[in-house]
């Protein structure tokens, strides 16, 4: 049997972007023509006795209440002092820098070179009620790719992640807070071309992973294929960047998994990906604990490659495995997707219908269905051009905005079953490690129950698959 090429499933490396530079400058806007009413007076945004804090007496050696390791602000101690201060209390405060917040409720200034702790244990053993100055944060993340936010210029066009937003992604993170879990997912494979460790939305995420050839070799470390590879420079740190771009960094874009690390798999070369390097990267990702594995890869047809078959079954007992099902839309699904043990995963196009050139059930792969549809990239799809036929494959607007390799612009528009599939995979990722007792079949039946029905097809809800897990 021969090995049988594989090739990446992105369409269209279209066009390439640049990431906007600094935050604007936070300053207070100027008066505007037409603003109406007086300007408050700084009495109004402190009003006295609005809110009053009563202090609770504290004796003996207690520990300061408060969980001095979460994030707080350095330097200062919130200390609830009610009406009157204790002559004990006077003195420890005596000498601190102190601000009235509200009544009853001071802020203290931690003096140089004591530990906010220790700080506030001093106090605690003065008699007063003392926690840390907490920080909160917005939910939504400071990368400028996320939908409301500047976005990701080129030329004179800001581009967002408006896909994040499509599949409940803010809403999967919210409530993976609320419950007290990361969202850093579990470790996750990218099999595909390498990816760019020098760019920056990469920084510290990836592993060193290896390269597996077609004709059983392999070296250590997943570089990105060449500028002149037919297999696209640039697919896998797209892939990548799609799970687990750095997130909340002020950068670029926002990935579905905000840390955590990722494995690279490189069995995509320049001549494209085999049986025998596709299973030395499936042995390898699951050897290193790769919980979810994404291959945005295959090939059309009805392949009979039972030792492909054989190592997929295999893998499939330890990790969810996840596959793009194919860019022409006659051609069946293609395999690895066909493979029943795989999630084979459609795109969608701007709507909630199939795009265009996306796979769909038929031909060669049979009865085989799609298990899920994800955004992926309008590429021409409208009224009309429903099929991979004239009109279809034409870059626009409305594709996916992920990472490019740094010596080509660091970010790109890309359409294809290739962008839809790590969105899958990084819910799922999310999933198990929400809930890490799941094994790999329950965090894909999960997974799967709980998407979202627009028309035939399944949509990834990336809210209701957390919620699923945490069940």
């Amino acid at each position: 049997m021969k090995n049988a090429c594989l090739l990446p499933l992105s369409l269209l490396t279209g066009l390439l972007l640049t990431g906007c530079g600094a935050n604007p400058s936070s300053s207070a806007p100027a008066s505007t023509p037409g603003t109406s009413g007086p300007l408050p007076q700084a009495s109004e945004c402190r009003p006295a006795g609005a809110l009053s804090f009563s202090a609770v007496a504290v004796t003996g050696e207690a520990a300061p209440p408060g969980n001095w390791a979460t994030p707080h602000v350095p330097g200062e101690v919130l200390v609830l002092t009610g009406r009157r201060l204790s002559a004990q209390a006077t003195s420890a405060l005596g000498g601190v820098s102190t601000l009235a917040v509200a009544d009853g409720l001071l802020l203290a200034r931690t003096p140089v070179g004591e530990a906010d702790a220790a700080f506030a244990r001093r106090l605690t053993q003065a008699g007063l009620q003392t926690q840390p100055n907490y920080r909160y944060f917005s939910l939504a993340p400071s990368d400028p790719g996320f939908p409301g936010n500047r976005g990701v210029r080129v030329g004179d066009r800001a581009y967002h992640q408006t896909y994040l937003t499509r599949i409940g992604a803010a809403q999967a993170w919210q409530t993976l807070d609320a419950a007290g879990r990361s969202r850093n997912g579990v470790l996750t494979a990218v099999l595909d071309t390498g990816a760019d460790r020098q760019h920056p939305e990469l920084a510290g995420r990836l592993l060193t992973g290896c390269t597996f050839d077609n004709r059983g070799g392999f070296t250590v470390g997943a570089p990105e294929v060449s500028a002149s590879s037919s297999q696209g420079r640039g697919h896998g740190t797209g892939s990548a960047g799609l799970i687990g771009a750095n997130t909340d960094n002020q950068e670029g874009l926002s990935g579905v998994l905000w840390r955590g690390n990722l494995l690279p798999v490189k069995v995509l070369g320049d001549d494209g990906a085999s049986t025998v390097s596709l299973v030395g990267g499936l042995n390898y990702a699951a050897a290193q604990g790769a919980r979810v594995i994404n291959m945005s890869l295959g090939a059309p047809g009805k392949l009979s490659d039972p030792v492909l078959d054989r190592a997929i079954t295999q893998a499939a007992q330890r990790a969810v495995l996840v596959a793009a099902a194919g860019n022409t839309s006659g051609d069946g699904i293609y395999f690895p997707a066909s493979h029943p043990a795989v999630i084979a995963v459609g795109a969608l196009g701007r709507e909630d219908h199939l795009a265009c050139y996306s796979a769909r059930p038929g031909a060669a792969s049979g009865s085989r269905q799609l298990d899920i549809v994800a955004p992926g990239g309008n590429a021409g799809t409208r009224d009309g051009v429903s099929t991979s036929g004239p009109g279809c494959l034409v870059s626009g607007p409305d594709d996916l905005l992920t990472l490019s390799a740094t010596d080509q612009g660091s970010y790109v528009l890309r359409a294809g079953t290739s962008e839809a599939a790590p969105l899958v995979s990084g819910v799922a990722s999310l999933m198990w490690g929400a809930n890490p007792d799941l094994s790999a079949a329950e965090v894909r039946a999960r997974l799967l129950a709980s998407t979202r029905q627009v028309g035939t097809l399944k949509m990834l809800d990336a809210k209701a698959a957390v919620e699923a897990a945490l069940k």
